[in-house]
């Protein structure tokens, strides 16, 4: 009888265990010898019997579809036909074999089938292919529930992003891997957050920033346009791992930046239309700022050059919805409020300072309050469930509970404080950001115009403007703006401070 001899492997620990493509093919070449078969085809391949694909397999039908005698499929053992009972092709090499078209050779488990076969012949090998497939499946139920175990611990088993590194905690094996900071990418990783938070950048200009900073990846390739559209949009760089299968989770490695900027970076990319989005081009302070309170157009830019040599700028409706008239309006012109604006905040004396910093911690208070109450509540609850948790262990040691009722337990309240010390941490930061937000509002507010007027470049001075002035128009040839929060508060106060509370309107000297 002539043979076709197959040889499949699909892991490594297969190739590792005895199992290898050459030892599964010297046992079925000597099987044949030992028969008398012929063979007249070998097939050896890597490929999952798992999968409903399998191209290779096929490979195996058509040659048994295209042999007109009888012939012998030889296979080393079950599992390597298929871990699938419900596999088509399983069932189109049974029904050939008890048709007597062919028969079915397992070598090392000494069982053929064809036509021959007894109920028990049957029943064993339905019993085979059935632990087959058991064994897979409990293999994918283990990979599971180590995986969702891995996700409660807050560890990423994906690639690894742009800006860590994997690194093996055990030098000899190197089975046990953590995820730390790339200490030649982690820090430009920062940066591009930073850059792209100002506002003054697309994504292009800030891909060539990034570039020109030395950001490669770390096989040496420069970030794409969609590379940096991807960094900015991934939660993992502020402490969140994303996963689209699963939903996202804490993870437990160093965050590289807060998710304030990472919220930031997002609200700029939602108000995008209203940022500068051609940086390549021509610089002006005002650009991508203005609208026309008539209209609602762009403001755009444009330089002129005098016969005398020197250069102007201008500033005009681009007239998109063509009902307004283009009146040219020179920057110069633009800026006078906002200088009159920064030389009142430069006004601002030492005593009413210290009176605005005690209102400003008044209009905080609410706040903070608040906070420290979530705070205090966030500790409570850590405290009760870990006593809980305290009370269960001694449960499990004095044998009141099993084993398993302590592990589930013991996994619900640990996942529980994960969750509980991350959101103490959010907490602590946010009170300690209210802390900080006075001094600094204050300090900036008295440096405005020396920090304006420093800036030597044109995109400083704009994403300066941007931080203070909210909703900039222009009507004909007047800037009209509002000033941000708290910036608003700081200099009606510093205007009015009669309107500081315990101000008496009419003081009296003192006797």
């Amino acid at each position: 009888m002539k043979a076709i001899i197959v040889a499949r492997v699909s892991t490594e620990e297969q190739r590792e265990a005895g199992n290898s493509l050459p030892a599964q093919l010297t046992r079925m070449q000597d099987y044949c010898e030992r028969n008398g078969y012929s063979i007249i085809e070998t097939f050896s391949f890597d490929e999952s019997a798992y999968k409903t694909k399998r191209d290779e397999f096929d490979k195996i039908i058509a040659c048994v579809n295209g042999t007109k005698e009888k012939v012998a499929v030889c296979f080393d053992k079950v599992d390597r036909l298929s871990r699938n009972i419900f596999d088509k092709r399983v069932a189109l090499l049974y029904e050939r074999a008890v048709d007597d078209k062919i028969e079915l050779h397992f070598v090392s488990d000494n069982q053929v089938i064809n036509n021959k076969m007894s109920a028990g012949d049957k029943f064993a090998f339905g019993m085979k292919l059935g632990l087959s497939k058991y064994y897979s499946d409990a293999i994918s139920d283990n990979v599971k529930r180590a995986f969702e175990q891995k996700r409660r611990n807050g560890e990423w088993t994906s690639a690894v992003r742009l800006g860590y590194l994997n690194v093996s905690l055990d030098a000899e094996q190197r089975l046990r891997k953590d995820i730390i900071i790339d200490p030649e990418r982690g820090h430009l990783i920062q940066k591009l957050f930073e850059l792209y938070a100002t506002g003054n950048y697309s994504l292009e200009t800030l891909r060539i920033k990034m570039i020109e900073m030395g950001l490669v990846s770390q096989k040496g390739f420069k970030p794409s346009k969609s590379c940096i559209d991807n960094i900015l949009n991934d939660t993992f760089y502020c402490g969140v791992a994303m996963s689209k299968k699963y939903g996202s989770f804490p993870h437990r490695y160093p965050r590289l930046i807060t998710r304030e900027l990472f919220d930031r970076c997002q609200e700029i990319r939602l108000n995008r239309v209203k940022m500068p989005n051609k940086a390549l081009s021509k610089d002006f302070i005002f650009k991508g700022l203005l609208r026309c309170q008539n209209c609602g157009c762009s403001i755009s830019a444009e330089r002129k050059i005098k016969k005398s040599g020197r250069e102007f700028v201008y500033y005009s409706c681009t007239n998109g919805k063509g009902i307004c008239k283009r009146v040219y309006i020179p920057e110069k012109d633009l800026l006078r409020p906002v200088y009159e604006v920064l030389e009142r905040f430069e006004s601002i004396t030492e005593e009413t300072q210290n009176e605005l910093v005690a209102e400003l911690r008044k209009n905080t208070e609410a706040e903070v309050v608040f906070h420290k109450a979530q705070i205090n509540r966030i500790r409570g609850e850590y405290e009760q469930i870990k006593t809980k948790d305290d009370r269960l262990l001694e449960a499990y040691l004095d044998q009141c509970i099993t084993k398993d009722i302590y592990d589930k337990k013991h996994q619900e309240y640990a996942d529980k404080l994960q969750v509980l010390n991350i959101e103490l941490s959010e907490y602590t930061k946010a009170d300690h950001d209210y802390q900080t937000t006075i001094a600094t509002v204050l300090s900036v507010a008295r440096r405005a115009k020396t920090i304006f007027e420093k800036s030597s470049e044109v995109a400083g001075k704009r994403a300066f403007l941007n931080y203070i002035l909210q909703n900039p128009t222009v009507n004909e040839k007047t800037l009209g703006f509002t000033l941000r929060s708290p910036f608003n508060l700081v200099l009606k106060l510093a205007d009015c401070p009669n309107l500081l509370p315990g101000r008496d309107s009419n003081p009296r000297p003192s006797r």
